[in-house]
C-alpha cells in the first residue's frame, strides 16, 4: 500500500501547482513498493502494449503500458489522487475559460472517456538505462485530457543511476521558455500539468503551455511510474 495520500500537505501542493505547475509528494512510496513495481517491468502479463522511444522519435528509453485491470497499487493511487487533483483542475479550466469541468470521482471520469472512445488505460512504467533520455512532449491521447498527472520515481539517484533529470518547460506568450529541473528521490511523486494550465497576470489568467522529458542518464537504470487520469483512444 502507498503512503496515505491524504496525509500529504494538499494546500501547500496546491499553493506549489499554482506557482510552479508541478508539486512534490515526498515519499510517497516506501521503497520495497517501488522495488515491487519496478520489477513488473520484466513481465509480459500486466501490460497491453511495449513502446521503443528510438523507433518513434521519442528520445532513447522504452516503456510500456499496464492493461485492465490494473495492478493494485496503479488502480489505488489513480484512484486517490484523482480526488485531491479535481478541484485544482476544475478551478484552472475556469480560470482558463474552459467549459469542461471534472466529476468528483475518477470511475465517472473514466466512464465519460470510454463513451467518447478513448478505453484504453495510460498508466505506464518507463525505463531507461545509460545514454537513454526522453523528448519534451505532452501525454494527451484523445478529446478527453485530465489537466494534472502524476510521475513516480521508483530508483535512486546517484546510487541506481546519475543524470536522468525530469525536465519541465514553460512556454509563456511572447516570452522564453522557462525551464525547470525537478530533483527527485526514490519514492517521490512528481504532480505536474499535462498540457496547460493558468497564470495570474495583470489583466487577470492567461494560458502557459507545458511540456515534460528527462535528461540524459549517464550511468545506471531508472524506471518511473506514470500515473495517467484520462484513457487513450
Amino acid at each position: 500500500m502507498p503512503v496515505s495520500v491524504e496525509s500529504a500537505d494538499w494546500p501547500a501542493l496546491e499553493q506549489q501547482l499554482d506557482q510552479d505547475g508541478c508539486a512534490v509528494i515526498r515519499s510517497l512510496l516506501s521503497h520495497q513498493m517501488c522495488d515491487e513495481i519496478s520489477a513488473l517491468y520484466a513481465q509480459q502479463e500486466p501490460f497491453r502494449s511495449h513502446v521503443m522511444m528510438a523507433r518513434h522519435g521519442f528520445g532513447r528509453g522504452q516503456y510500456k503500458y499496464f492493461k485492465y485491470p490494473l495492478p493494485d497499487v496503479v488502480s489505488q493511487l489513480r484512484g486517490t489522487l484523482y480526488p485531491r487533483l479535481v478541484p485544482i483542475a476544475n478551478r484552472w479550466y475556469e480560470h482558463m475559460d474552459l467549459p469542461t469541468r471534472f466529476p468528483e470521482c475518477h470511475a465517472q471520469f473514466i466512464q465519460r472517456c470510454h463513451a467518447a472512445g478513448q478505453e484504453r488505460p495510460t498508466p505506464l512504467l518507463l525505463k531507461y538505462g545509460a545514454q537513454d533520455y526522453n523528448c519534451l512532449h505532452q501525454d494527451l491521447y484523445g478529446e478527453h485530457v485530465f489537466p494534472l498527472q502524476v510521475a513516480i520515481l521508483l530508483s535512486e539517484p546517484q546510487q541506481d543511476f546519475s543524470g536522468g533529470e525530469f525536465v519541465l518547460t514553460e512556454q509563456r506568450p511572447r516570452m522564453q521558455s522557462r525551464p525547470q529541473v525537478i530533483g527527485l528521490s526514490k519514492g517521490d511523486a512528481l504532480i505536474f500539468a499535462v498540457s496547460q494550465r493558468p497564470v495570474k497576470g495583470l489583466r487577470g489568467y492567461y494560458r502557459v503551455t507545458l511540456r515534460h522529458g528527462v535528461s540524459r542518464l549517464h550511468s545506471g537504470n531508472r524506471h518511473t511510474l506514470g500515473i495517467i487520469f484520462h484513457d487513450a483512444l
